[in-house]
């Protein structure tokens, strides 16, 4: 965008050369003179062909393909200069710095520039020195700018990020679609779109908005065997988060989220753990960005953590880990940011955290959107087939890749369910008894509520509603919560049910849940590693790593007590999205299990359990005590 910062170096010395020089040469030449390459890769060869012969051709080809290179020989070749459409000034100013290394007289027209630099640009322009010049859809359909263009002669059209020009595109700029005039104003100059990700109906809806329907498009395979795809359930976000960082210490990573507000708080989180990380995010000011793209670019190790404002043009090739904490709207754009890790190449790593809550929220706002029915479909699709990527049991390459029309011959062997095969049951049982909850309590709680439902959670609210003397109370109570919580994930992913509304309550979907709930439909469920075995199994795995010093003076009774504690606080940190000892430090749940106090008031007495937290925690500790004192 034209308010992007420039981070373009000085110039380099450049060869003043004629801008022909290269023109009417062999491209395979120039690839192995200019670019060091001997040889062509992949569909390079194939789409600087049809450029040079004077046709239009839509590349698509994944990030670190070489795209750069399917128009930067041709313009070299043909006579003229290269005219290059790119939506941001910092991917351009990347593009003129890598050319002006290779001698070539390489420039960039945008709002950033110096006025020194501006006006050699334009020097160069106006005396037919430059092979390529760089200018974003915006400035380059200012009254007047075509023309001007035009009487200095172009070799090609390079129109990159060709996805923006899509209003299917996951990075839609309208701007783009003013380019459908280029042919008007450069008659028979051929055009070259290039984009990493564009599924059917992007490639159409790219072809129809430039004017291209006799252009051949050329597909690359979207299969990137560095990659390590790999997906959870969101649990203890932090310690996920941390535990996929760790491996990369003093590399790059990126760390995607859904807000602003987050990527702050994130990035602040992880400095305080000793991460050099840095927030990136569209209402930062111009210094703080120059100030964040300047460390990233310069090889620094740092950990980006953003939202998608951090995004195309991100040429650095050794981030090792890009990292999502929410779920992108589709696949396409899920492919394009973690297709911004490995590109030299190299084992890189890829995380999704993922939740019901993440799924029930993006259906229920897309349901209030106000897009016409038929684009409504149309997103839903994508919506559903991201959905679909986080809680398939099968290879998770195969499943991404058919997203763009792709199929793998066999499992892709590198992702985390090809690693680590996904262990399956049968949920039927478990699915009735959570949809019969929800439909008991009214259609109208959340999953924390019904959970507690399923598992006989006391309370106020639950008196107050009634539920306590449902038919469904405590049906599920020999299953831990973050069963439960699996099982209503997985429900939701299935579309059985949905958001009623923006307050997250639940609601079941007929059509999907009656065939399950009258037992006409089997149900199997994935067998989450958070969510495998009993309350009792889990309990006593624990109290078989927590046989600590906190431990040693407690007797059997209170032990039990203290694992049940810290199993309650677990869940309560994993749905706050905080460490647990926030909630209460060990040494308190020390206490509170071995005084076991059976009143809000003797609670209170319970040194660190102050009025705040007494008021906030009170009912559920004492639950908690209580259920273990009639278990």
């Amino acid at each position: 965008m034209e308010d992007e910062i420039s981070v373009l170096s000085p110039a380099v010395s450049l060869k003043q050369e004629g801008r022909d020089r290269f023109a009417n040469r062999d491209p395979l030449d120039v690839l192995r003179e200019v670019f060091g390459f001997t040889d062509f890769r992949g569909l390079q060869e194939q789409a600087v062909s049809r450029v040079m012969d004077g046709l239009d051709t839509l590349v698509l080809m994944p990030t670190g393909g070489g795209k750069s290179l399917c128009y930067q020989l041709p313009g070299l070749c043909r006579p003229g200069m290269a005219l290059v459409i790119s939506p941001l000034i910092a991917l351009m100013d990347d593009q003129v710095a890598a050319l002006r290394q290779l001698g070539l007289n390489a420039a960039a027209l945008h709002s950033e520039l110096e006025r020194e630099e501006s006006s050699r640009t334009w020097s160069d322009l106006e005396n037919r020195r430059l092979d390529f010049l760089y200018v974003s859809p915006e400035r380059l359909l200012v009254p007047g700018m075509l023309e001007r263009i035009a009487r200095r002669g172009v070799s090609i059209i390079a129109i990159d990020e060709a996805h923006c020009i899509s209003a299917w595109g996951h990075e839609f700029r309208p701007e783009y679609r003013g380019l459908a005039c280029l042919p008007e104003y450069l008659p028979g100059v051929p055009r070259i779109a290039l984009t990493a990700t564009a599924d059917k109906r992007t490639r159409q809806d790219i072809l129809a908005a430039l004017g291209m329907p006799e252009a051949k498009v050329l597909t690359a395979s979207f299969h990137r065997p560095n990659l390590v795809i790999s997906a959870l359930p969101r649990g203890g976000e932090t310690k996920q988060l941390l535990s996929a960082l760790e491996p990369h210490e003093g590399e790059a990573c990126i760390v995607y989220c859904g807000s602003r507000a987050r990527t702050e708080r994130i990035a602040a989180s992880l400095r305080l753990k000793g991460w050099p990380a840095l927030a990136y995010h569209a209402a930062l000011s111009p210094l703080e960005k120059r100030a964040a793209l300047i460390r990233f670019r310069s090889g620094e190790p740092v950990v980006i953590v953003a939202t998608i404002a951090f995004g195309m043009g991100i040429d650095r090739p050794d981030v090792r880990a890009v990292i999502h904490l929410d779920m992108p709207s589709s696949p396409e754009a899920y492919y394009q940011q973690i297709g911004r890790a490995g590109r030299d190449g190299l084992k890189s790593d890829t995380l999704l955290l993922y939740g019901g809550e993440d799924m029930v929220r993006a259906r229920y706002w897309l349901d209030q959107s106000m897009a016409p029915d038929s684009e409504k479909r149309i997103m839903r699709g994508r919506l559903e087939a991201m959905i679909a990527l986080t809680e398939t049991t099968g290879c998770r390459t195969h499943a991404l890749l058919e997203c763009f029309g792709e199929t793998l011959p066999e499992p892709c062997g590198h992702c985390d369910n090809c690693r680590s095969p996904v262990a399956t049951f049968d949920g039927t049982e478990a699915a009735r008894m959570f949809l019969s909850a929800v439909y008991r309590t009214g259609q109208r709680f959340g999953v924390t509520h019904v959970v507690g439902v399923l598992r006989g959670r006391g309370g106020e609210p639950m008196t107050r509603h009634g539920h306590d003397k449902l038919s469904v109370w405590g049906i599920g109570k020999d299953r831990s919560d973050t069963f439960w919580r699996s099982v209503s994930r997985q429900l939701i992913a299935r579309g059985a049910v949905r958001m009623l509304d923006e307050h997250g309550g639940l609601a079941l979907d007929e059509k999907r849940s009656r065939p399950i709930l009258r037992g006409e439909e089997q149900v199997r469920l994935r067998e989450d590693p958070l969510a495998e075995g009993t309350v009792n199994a889990g309990r006593q795995s624990r109290a078989a790593a927590d046989r600590d010093a906190l431990m040693e003076d407690m007797p059997e009774d209170a032990r039990v007590r203290f694992v049940a504690l810290k199993e309650w606080r677990r869940n309560e940190a994993k749905e706050q999205e905080i460490p647990p000892y926030i909630i209460f430090h060990d040494a308190v749940l020390h206490d509170v299990a071995l005084y076991c106090p059976d009143t809000l008031a003797a609670l209170g007495g319970i040194r660190g359990v102050g009025a705040s937290k007494l008021e906030r925690y009170g009912a559920s500790v004492l639950d908690v005590l209580k259920a273990v004192r009639f278990a």
